[in-house]
């Protein structure tokens, strides 16, 4: 699940679906999140250190088959089909009970059927 990062944010979403296709990969772009064609092509890949002044080698000829266009566009929207998918998951996390509550529930019943009753409402508020 893709919930350590907010997936809405196309910098991040870029960066994941990069990481996940060709991790360690370096580059960097220098106006607007790369959510285009037209704007992937203005990636400047890395692919090496000059030794001299410590600066990245760069090109933007990407040298890596495995990057192209489609396949990250594919992988940015898999990454965001996936958060979607698990939007009912970050509801009921934001309305269960508190793990202060939870930890009072263990010892006493009434404050444990409460719970119990909370739980099932948002559930059933927010099912799968």
């Amino acid at each position: 699940m893709t919930d350590k990062m907010f997936i809405n944010d196309n910098g991040h979403k870029f960066s994941l679906a990069i990481e996940n296709l060709r991790p360690d990969t370096g580059y960097s772009y220098k106006v607007d999140t790369p959510v285009t064609e037209e704007l992937y092509n203005t990636v400047d890949w890395h692919t090496g250190v000059d030794e001299s002044n410590e600066t990245a080698i760069t090109t933007r000829v990407n040298p890596y088959p495995e990057l192209t266009w489609s396949a990250v566009n594919a992988e940015m929207q898999r990454l965001q089909a996936e958060y979607d998918a698990q939007e009912y998951a970050r509801k009921r996390k934001a309305e269960y009970p508190q793990f202060e509550e939870l930890v009072v529930a263990l010892y006493d019943e009434e404050d444990k059927a409460a719970i119990e009753v909370k739980r099932a409402a948002v559930k059933l508020k927010y099912p799968k």
